[in-house]
Formats: C-alpha cells, sequence, structure tokens
C-alpha cells in the first residue's frame, strides 16, 4: 500500500477553530471507534483539551470483544477522565453519559450552586472523521439536529446544540492530523472508515485487510465468505470471496473493485463480526 495520508485544507481551519472554542468549553467528550480507539487518537487535539475533564466515548462498542477494550480504558481512566463504551445509533444514551457529564464537572456545578447560580455547563465534542460524534450528539439531544453519514468528511463545520440536561455540545468536524507517519495507525484509520476512499486504493487496502484478519480473524473469514484453507494468499482469499458473492464479470472474470469495496464495506458495517484493529 502506498502512503496514506489525508489532511484537507478545511481540517486547519477547524483545528484554529477548535483552539479557539476550547476557551469557552468546561469538558471534552472524545468519541473513539472502539474497533480502533488508539488509532484515533489525535495528537493536535492535546492544546485543544488543555487539562479540561474528558469523557473518552468509544463508541461502535458492539463491534469488538469488550476484552480487547480494558487496556485502552485502564491506561486512560484517572480522577479527570471516565470512559463508557457505547454504540450511539441506539437511543438513551443521554442517560448512561448525563451522570458522568455532571460528575466530571461537580467542583464547577458546587461552586455556582453555593453561590445561588445554576449554569449551563458546556462541552466540546472531538473525534476522527467518522467516529460516531454526530450521531451522538442526536442520541443526546433525542432530535437529529446534527448531521450524519456513513462516510468521512460530513460535518464540514462547528455546531452549538442544547441537551436536555442543560449542557450545551459544541460539534466539530471530524479531524485528523497533517502528517500520519505510523502507517499502521494509517491503515486502521483507512480499514474503519476515517480517510475518504476517494484518496485509496481500495484494491490495496482490501488486501491489507485480509492480511490482517488471515492472522487473528480467520474464523470470522470463513464463517462470512465460506473460505476453508487459511494457508491461501490473500489474492487467492479475494478470487473465492468474488466466487461466494457471484461478483464476476462478462466471461467469468472477476469484479476485483467490486469485490474490494464490498469486503470493506462489510467490516465497516459489522457483518464480519467482533474485529479489533489496535
Amino acid at each position: 500500500m502506498a502512503k496514506i495520508n489525508w489532511f484537507p485544507g478545511h481540517m486547519t481551519k477547524a483545528l484554529r477553530e477548535m483552539e479557539d472554542e476550547s476557551k469557552k468549553v468546561d469538558m471534552v467528550i472524545y468519541v473513539l471507534d472502539a474497533r480502533a480507539p488508539m488509532s484515533c487518537i489525535n495528537p493536535e487535539f492535546v492544546n485543544i483539551i488543555g487539562n479540561k475533564p474528558i469523557l473518552y466515548v468509544l463508541n461502535k462498542a458492539d463491534m469488538v470483544d469488550t476484552k480487547d477494550l480494558q487496556s485502552f480504558i485502564k491506561r486512560c481512566k484517572n480522577e479527570n477522565t471516565e470512559v463508557v463504551l457505547l454504540n450511539s445509533t441506539k437511543s438513551g444514551a443521554i442517560k448512561i453519559i448525563e451522570p458522568i457529564m455532571n460528575d466530571l464537572c461537580k467542583e464547577k456545578i458546587e461552586k455556582y450552586k453555593q453561590k445561588g447560580f445554576k449554569i449551563n455547563l458546556r462541552a466540546m465534542v472531538l473525534g476522527v472523521p467518522n467516529s460516531g460524534k454526530s450521531t451522538l450528539i442526536n442520541n443526546l439531544c433525542g432530535v437529529k439536529k446534527a448531521t450524519t453519514g456513513d462516510k468521512a468528511g460530513v460535518t464540514k463545520g462547528k455546531q452549538w446544540l442544547a441537551l436536555k440536561n442543560g449542557f450545551e455540545v459544541l460539534d466539530t468536524p471530524g479531524t485528523l492530523y497533517p502528517n500520519i507517519t505510523n502507517q499502521k495507525i494509517a491503515l486502521n484509520l483507512a480499514f474503519i472508515g476515517s480517510i475518504k476512499n476517494e484518496v485509496l486504493d481500495i484494491n490495496e487496502l482490501a488486501l491489507d485487510f485480509l492480511n490482517f484478519c488471515k492472522k487473528k480473524y480467520f474464523i470470522n473469514l470463513k464463517e462470512k465468505y465460506n473460505i476453508q484453507d487459511e494457508n491461501i494468499s490473500s489474492i487467492e482469499m479475494l478470487d473465492k470471496i468474488a466466487e461466494f458473492k457471484h461478483f464476476l464479470l462478462k466471461g467469468g472474470v472477476i469484479d476485483y473493485d467490486r469485490t474490494c469495496l464490498a469486503i470493506i464495506d462489510d467490516f465497516r458495517k459489522g457483518k464480519l463480526g467482533k474485529i479489533y484493529l489496535d
């Protein structure tokens, strides 16, 4: 696979705006794709977050085995941070997140309460593209207010939205960082859809994904595509998947483009079972 990197101009602008807006917020909701949480940590967010309380939301947690997340959870939790596992497409996220938000901001809430004031606290929602930020916000609001989409780069600008619990949240564009030097991280981000398909070689990406699955998740491929021999090459595996799906062109020629796109799509939609990338 050729070097993967994607950092369009609007992300530079978004990072500047987020840094400005961060001065107005009391805490950060950091949305990570549970299939690759470490790969979703953006070093550019360090200056934006500062020392504010952080709620890490491991979104799409239904797509991984919870035991794979324990090391990451232990690493992240401290007195100023909390971690929650979530599937933000399921309603009721506010019931899970509201008490944690209040707990992380309890000192400020109590300080104003003693003065006789009730304040509206503000939270900034951060994450890489396609991590599920806008879906989470819509869930928290109880109504669709933020634009969503199953691809990178849907949210283009900032949006302040009110929650039922008195919080206001700022939806921000999914943002990567200018130079992803670790290509394992870049591959993981490409697998989960945080990098636009248009800048990727999907055929190479699918082969890289099959190479990864052969080592750790062959049983998932076997159950989904009826592949019996784990010793065949990734190209041979690709051929068998194409035949299994009947993705053939005229004369029985394999439609590699359609097959490779289908494999990546199957993974992103959770059709290959529970797979952890990090």
